[in-house]
């Protein structure tokens, strides 16, 4: 079964409400299917209180994390965040969640910055208890990280999505990509390139991309069918140009200089992580993405009005 297309838009550089909430209206008003947040120590409006004001915007627009950084929060805590946010939005709620990367964000917070294989566990057992706290039953998990005893008495506050708001869970390696697929809802294809020692570059293009999608079809086996696959534009934000072309060879000259690589301008505008061209040859790069990866789920890292053309021609479709 092809899945229509949805396209998300980003928070930006809003940090007032006034703004936020008009960002989140355009973005309705032109048919983006959803509105995410990311998550970062930095100079940027925390996701989970900047979506409550976009839920209460808009109507229709879902509200995303893209995505959580796991070691900012107990999963306990968390789940009430997630649940009272569902509920207040109306069950408008997608949950992007990771195990962080950002090594100096860890340490201007003073947190300890633990090997990917300890993070990555940590993520996998809070998505365990998130899950199981926003389940009907009573849960109590006992994990290497996380220890929950869920107290008798008053029920804690569930999501109005049943079983869960759907988690998306993306990545660039087989071991993040196996467990998305059997976990997740929605697949994140991702380069790695914040590796510390040495940038995958070669994740980057479009033959590592159909590695990874058999990787997440392996490991879904029958399920496979329910995932929504997913994709972003991690080299930048799109861009609509006459000159697709001499754009690619700027971005291949920044990532030689940057990491030591070689791409040829092909394999940039090939990459399902560029979105660079006429609004014609993006939307082919959406249809090409769909029928080769699967992925109908886009972000283009766009402003709203830049990007609306592609998405007023493929969303839904």
């Amino acid at each position: 079964m092809t899945r229509p297309f949805r396209f998300a838009v980003g928070a930006g550089p809003s940090t007032d409400r006034q703004s936020l909430a008009e960002r989140a209206r355009l973005a309705e008003s032109l048919g983006y299917a959803t509105f995410l947040c990311s998550d970062h120590l930095a100079d940027q409006l925390a996701p989970l209180p900047a979506l409550a004001c976009v839920a209460e915007a808009t109507t229709r627009l879902r509200l995303g994390t893209f995505v959580l950084n796991n070691d900012l929060r107990h999963p306990a805590v968390l789940a009430q965040e997630l649940a009272s946010l569902d509920l207040l939005s109306g069950g408008r709620l997608e949950i992007g969640l990771g195990a962080g990367w950002n090594v100096e964000e860890y340490r201007a917070a003073g947190l300890g910055y633990d090997r990917h294989s300890v993070r990555f566990e940590r993520m996998t057992e809070a998505l365990t208890v998130l899950k199981g706290l926003f389940a009907e039953a009573p849960f109590s998990f006992t994990g290497k990280h996380y220890q929950i005893a869920e107290a008798e008495g008053a029920p804690l506050l569930k999501p109005r999505q049943k079983p869960h708001p759907p988690f998306l869970i993306g990545g660039g390696g087989r071991l993040a990509l196996t467990f998305a697929a059997r976990e997740a809802q929605i697949v994140g294809f991702a380069p790695r390139l914040p590796r510390p020692a040495e940038p995958d570059v070669q994740s980057l293009l479009a033959a590592a991309t159909a590695e990874k999608l058999e990787w997440v079809r392996e490991a879904a086996g029958a399920r496979f069918a329910e995932l929504e696959l997913n994709t972003y534009a991690s080299l930048g934000p799109a861009q609509i140009t006459d000159d697709a072309r001499g754009a690619a060879r700027v971005l291949a000259e920044r990532l030689k200089a940057r990491y030591g690589c070689e791409l040829t301008e092909d394999e940039v505008l090939e990459s399902p992580h560029t979105f660079i061209g006429t609004i014609d040859a993006l939307v082919q790069k959406c249809l090409m993405l769909r029928e080769r990866f699967g992925v109908s789920y886009i972000f283009p890292i766009a402003e709203p009005e830049a990007f609306a053309p592609v998405v007023e021609r493929l969303a839904g479709s």
